[in-house]
């Protein structure tokens, strides 16, 4: 996807190193801590378990546990109760892929088997790529090659860590949406457009995404004013906006059609065997083989928003409870550091956010050589679709998610931790690694200096900076607490 310069090179063998180290500590975990017995989906297994099966499930089982049950479980059986629904169908297919790409050893394992082993190997090429095109994306919004570096090593050790090895669709989503952002800053937007709307496929909050080409569009037609016939770019400008809102728009209306037709229009449910039905039965889940839901006979019959109100009740502040006080100080810290980098952002580009973006600069000089690094201009856009995602994740969703949710989506939780590190770290002036770079000067006595200048603040750890402590003490300590817990069934972000 991209030349493997020195700096890619060591991205992509830290990604790997830190993949094969979550699935290593997932079954350790998994093998020594008791499961708890929480309240989750888990449905029976039907086809016939084996001794490799078995083998398998003890080895990897940690990472089916939550959500992941539900992708587990529609890419097996397809969707067959109504909150299902939920659960979007881009990850379920990929699965399906990678299990056709296992055929020969469907004569040893099961379906559910063949998911599992896709599961960890697809998540982890998934998130490798992801840290790959970050910094891809980072050397070219920020034209800072370290901050673009170091943002992308952050991200392999990225809080929302287990969600993006586990059976859950963050790490395929990252994977598209930051190689949208990275092909529309290269000035494709037809590739953009298509990898946005893959994600979109993949989960419901790629349609914020829209705002990006939206943007760019804007932005386009602003800096053609002036030399070209202003009604023929508005009609453009129109144009080009609608194109985009339907591209991305259409993998969400096509997955909400195919819900109403299994369960609002007759003779289109498909048979459930037995024990599903009894699951059913015996917790209340919604078949289409009932009686209508009462969102078929809405004016707009979506289902996505039916479940999230009824089932997991989200909505406008009703998460905000004295019960759920926890919840709220276990996503504070990336919810702290979003609102941090938004604070940052706007105090030294003020008139940026009241021209949204579309400032002209009158020297030339800046227009060719923008302010390198978070504090550029071009990382405008990207700040307030953080910011959005945050104000959102706040007020309308349940609060523990929004820590996976940031760091699937946003590039800004690691350019602004990247940030802080190259302005508060004096440590990184001795230790900078940054590969095809000599380092700026030799290490104090008795400091390791290892070739990741990232693991190497983590070997010198008393003589970082708070700055630093907090945030390397944040990532690593999500990056580790995620695994313990998410793959016990015990409740994390």
């Amino acid at each position: 996807m991209w030349p493997l310069d020195p700096s890619r090179k060591e991205v992509l063998g830290f990604a790997v190193s830190c993949r094969v180290l979550t699935l290593v500590l997932q079954a350790v975990f998994n093998a020594i801590i008791p499961d708890h017995r929480a309240e989750a989906f888990s449905p029976p297994r039907l086809a016939p378990s084996g001794s490799v099966d078995q083998f398998v499930e003890g080895l990897l089982g940690g990472l089916s546990h939550w959500d992941a049950e539900h992708f587990l479980f529609v890419a097996e059986h397809g969707y067959l109760y109504e909150h299902n629904f939920a659960f979007f169908p881009g990850f379920p297919l990929v699965l399906l892929v990678g299990t056709e790409l296992m055929r020969p050893l469907w004569g040893l394992l099961n379906l559910r088997s063949c998911l599992l082993i896709s599961v960890a190997l697809l998540n982890s090429l998934f998130s490798a790529l992801a840290a790959l095109a970050l910094h891809d994306l980072g050397c070219l919004v920020l034209h800072c090659p370290r901050q673009a570096f170091y943002g992308a090593l952050l991200f392999c050790l990225s809080p929302a860590n287990v969600f993006l090895t586990a059976g859950y669709s963050e790490a395929l989503f990252a994977l598209l949406t930051f190689s949208a952002m990275g092909q529309l800053e290269r000035g494709q937007s037809w590739t953009s457009g298509l990898f946005f709307a893959l994600a979109t496929g993949v989960r419901s909050n790629g349609l914020v995404n829209i705002g990006f080409l939206v943007h760019s569009q804007c932005q386009d037609f602003f800096s053609s004013l002036m030399v070209q016939n202003a009604l023929r770019q508005l009609l453009k400008l129109m144009g080009s906006v609608f194109l985009s809102v339907f591209t991305l728009g259409l993998p969400f209306a096509l997955f909400q059609y195919y819900a109403y037709t299994q369960f609002c229009l007759p003779g289109s449910a498909h048979p459930i065997p037995q024990p599903l039905l009894q699951l059913a039965i015996d917790q209340g889940y919604r078949t289409a083989e009932g009686n209508k839901p009462p969102w078929c006979s809405w004016e707009l019959p979506l289902i996505y928003s039916y479940i999230q109100d009824v089932y997991w009740n989200v909505g406008f502040l009703r998460y905000y409870e004295l019960k759920q006080v926890p919840n709220f100080l276990l996503a504070s810290p990336m919810a702290v550091l979003v609102a941090w980098a938004t604070w940052t952002y706007a105090t030294t580009h003020p008139w940026l956010f009241l021209t949204l973006g579309m400032q002209r600069s009158k020297n030339k000089k800046t227009l060719e050589k923008p302010e390198p690094g978070f504090l550029s201009p071009r990382v405008f856009v990207y700040l307030v679709h953080a910011a959005a995602l945050l104000l959102f994740g706040s007020l309308c969703m349940h609060v523990q998610v929004l820590t996976r949710f940031l760091c699937s989506s946003s590039p800004i939780v690691y350019w602004f931790s990247a940030h802080l590190l190259l302005d508060q770290e004096p440590l990184l002036r001795s230790l900078e690694t940054v590969p095809g770079k000599p380092p700026a000067g030799d290490p104090p006595p008795g400091q390791k200096v290892p070739r990741n200048s990232i693991m190497g603040l983590l070997y010198n750890w008393k003589t970082c900076s708070l700055v630093t402590r907090c945030i390397l003490g944040y990532f690593v300590t999500y990056w580790l607490l995620g695994l313990l817990l998410h793959c016990n069934w015990l409740p994390w972000t």
